[in-house]
C-alpha cells in the first residue's frame, strides 16, 4: 500500500498564502501605476507629435509648389530625434529627414522611409518603428494639396515606464521580503497554542485509558483557552473533552468497583444460607440420629426463603435498571400507608407505629404499581424495626398536594452513623454501631433500601434521608396522578386513634 504524501503545515500554508497574496496585490498596483503613467506620458508625446504636425504644416503652406522641401526642419526649437516627412496624394513619402543634435538634418533612408508609408492625413496619431531610428509615434496631417508627417521617439516614455517598473519590482521585493519576515514571525507566534493543543492531544492519546485508574491527565495551558481566539476556543474545548472523557472513566471504573463490590456481597449473601442448607443436607444423608428432622427442615426452609427473597430482591434491581416498565395504575399512597403500618404493627408489638394523613382535600393519588410501593414501604418500616430497640416510635407520614405525594418515615432511634449516610441507598450496606438491631433480629441482606430507591427512582420520584441521634427521617417524593375527577377524600383510611400505640 503506498503511503500517503504528507501535506504542507497550516504554518507553511499561511504563509504561501498570504505570500502569494501580497505579491498578486503589489503586482496590481504596480501595473495600475505603470498603465497610468504610460497613457499620461503617451498624452504629453501626443500632444508634442500634434504639435509638430501643425508647425510643418504650417511652414510647408508657405511654399506650397514645392512638395519635397523640408525647409521647415532647419528652424530652431526642434527637438532632437525629430522626423518630418513630405507625402503624397497616396500616402507615400516624397522626402524625410531626421533632426540631429548640433547637426543640420538628415535624409532618411529607403528602408527607413517605407516604415512611414501608409499612415493616414487625419492627424490620428501612430506607433511606428523606424530601422535604426528605434519606436516613434506618428502623425499626419494634411491642408489643401499640402502634406506633412511628424513623429517624435518614444525612447524617453520607454525608458521612464521602464525606470518606474524597476523602481516598484525592487521596492515591491523589498516590502514583501519584510512582510514575508514578519507574517512567518507573526504566523509562528500565533500558532503556537495549536502546537501546544496538538501536544496536550498527544499526551493524552499516550495514556493507558483502558488500564488503571485515569486521573490527572494533561490540560492545555490556561493562557492558551481565551476565546477570543479560534486557537483558544479549539483548546478549550479540548479541555471540557478531556474532563469528560476522565469524569466518564472515573465513573466507568466506579462502576466497576461497585459491580465488583455487588457481585462480591451477592455471592456472600447467597453462599451462607446454602452453606446451611448442604450442612443440613449432608447431617440428614448421615442420619436421623445426628439431627433432629423437624429442626433440620424448618432451617433449611428458612434459609431457602431467605436466598429466595435476595435472589428476588437481585431481580428486581436488574429490572427497575434496566429500565423495565412497571404496572400503571392509580395508588392511593394513603390506603398503601395504611396496610404497611397494620403489618408492621402486626409482626411486631415492640415498637409504637403511628400514621399521620396531612391530605388537606386532596387524596394522595399516584400513578404507578401498587404492589412494588408497597414493597417499599414496607422496606422502610423493616428497616426501622431492624435497626431500632424495642420502644423506638416510627412515625409515617403521607402529605398530597396538586403536583407531589410525599411519605416521611420517621423514628427516634440512635440514628445512622455519618459515614454511611452517602451509600445507605447502596446494595449491600449494612448499619454500623450507631444504628443497632433489635435483640432476637436476624440481619438483613442490605438490599432493602437500595430496593425502595430504586422503585421511587422507577416511579419518577426521589428519596433522601437525613439522620442525627434521636431522629432519623426517610422522605420519598413523588408525581401526583393527573387526574380531574372530583373524588371522594379519604381521610379516615383506618381510625387514628387505632394507629398510635
Amino acid at each position: 500500500m503506498t503511503a500517503r504524501p504528507r501535506g504542507r503545515s497550516l504554518r507553511t500554508r499561511l504563509l504561501l498564502f498570504v505570500t502569494a497574496t501580497l505579491v498578486a496585490v503589489c503586482a496590481a498596483m504596480a501595473g495600475t501605476t505603470a498603465l497610468f503613467q504610460r497613457s499620461y506620458l503617451m498624452g504629453e508625446l501626443d500632444d508634442r507629435v500634434g504639435d509638430e504636425v501643425a508647425r510643418g504644416l504650417g511652414r510647408a503652406e508657405l511654399s506650397p509648389h514645392d512638395r519635397t522641401s523640408l525647409s521647415f526642419l532647419t528652424e530652431n526649437g526642434h527637438p532632437a530625434g525629430l522626423l518630418a516627412a513630405r507625402l503624397d496624394a497616396h500616402g507615400g513619402v516624397v522626402s524625410a529627414a531626421v533632426v540631429r543634435q548640433d547637426a543640420p538634418p538628415r535624409n532618411l533612408t529607403a528602408d527607413q522611409r517605407a516604415a512611414l508609408r501608409g499612415i493616414a492625413t487625419d492627424g490620428s496619431e501612430h506607433t511606428r518603428t523606424v530601422p535604426g531610428l528605434g519606436v516613434y509615434r506618428i502623425a499626419a496631417a494634411r491642408s489643401g494639396d499640402v502634406r506633412v508627417l511628424a513623429g517624435l521617439p518614444m525612447d524617453d516614455v520607454r525608458n521612464t515606464i521602464g525606470g518606474l517598473l524597476a523602481a516598484e519590482a525592487a521596492v515591491a521585493a523589498a516590502g514583501l521580503a519584510v512582510a514575508g519576515v514578519v507574517c512567518a514571525v507573526v504566523i509562528r507566534r500565533q500558532l503556537r497554542p495549536l502546537g501546544r493543543v496538538a501536544a496536550t492531544a498527544a499526551a493524552v492519546t499516550s495514556v493507558p485509558l483502558d488500564q488503571g485508574e485515569v486521573t490527572g491527565l494533561t490540560r492545555v495551558p490556561v493562557r492558551d483557552t481565551d476565546f477570543g481566539s479560534e486557537a483558544g476556543q479549539v483548546a478549550a474545548a479540548l479541555n471540557r473533552m478531556i474532563d469528560h472523557v476522565e469524569t466518564s472513566l472515573a465513573e466507568r471504573q466506579r462502576s466497576e468497583e461497585r459491580m465488583r463490590r455487588f457481585l462480591a456481597d451477592a455471592g456472600h449473601e447467597l453462599r451462607t444460607p446454602l452453606a446451611s442448607i448442604a450442612g443440613y443436607a449432608e447431617l440428614m444423608n448421615r442420619g436421623t440420629d445426628r439431627v433432629e428432622p423437624v429442626l433440620a427442615w424448618r432451617t433449611v426452609s428458612a434459609e431457602s426463603a431467605r436466598m429466595t427473597g435476595l435472589v428476588e430482591d437481585l431481580l428486581l434491581l436488574a429490572r427497575l435498571d434496566g429500565g423495565r416498565p412497571l404496572e400503571q395504575t392509580e395508588v392511593d399512597l394513603a390506603a398503601v400507608a395504611a396496610e404497611a403500618v397494620w403489618q408492621a404493627r402486626a409482626s411486631d408489638d415492640d415498637h409504637h407505629w403511628q400514621l399521620v394523613l396531612h391530605l388537606d382535600d386532596t387524596p394522595a393519588l399516584v400513578t404507578g404499581d401498587r404492589t412494588r410501593l408497597h414493597q417499599a414501604l414496607a422496606n422502610l418500616l423493616t428497616n426501622a424495626r431492624m435497626h431500632t430497640p424495642a420502644g423506638t416510635t416510627v412515625l409515617v407520614e403521607v402529605e398530597a398536594t396538586g403536583e407531589r405525594c410525599v411519605v416521611r418515615v420517621r423514628d427516634d432511634g440512635p440514628g445512622i452513623a455519618p459515614e454511611l449516610l452517602p451509600t445507605v441507598f447502596e446494595p449491600f450496606t449494612r448499619a454500623g454501631s450507631s444504628r443497632t438491631r433489635s435483640p432476637g433480629t436476624k440481619g438483613g441482606s442490605g438490599l432493602g433500601l437500595a430496593v425502595v430507591r430504586a422503585v421511587v427512582s422507577a416511579h419518577g420520584g426521589r428519596i433522601d434521608v437525613e439522620s442525627a441521634p434521636g431522629r432519623t427521617e426517610f422522605r420519598a417524593e413523588l408525581p401526583a396522578a393527573s387526574s380531574s375527577a372530583n373524588m371522594t377524600l379519604r381521610q379516615n383510611v383506618l381510625p387514628k386513634d387505632a394507629l398510635r400505640a
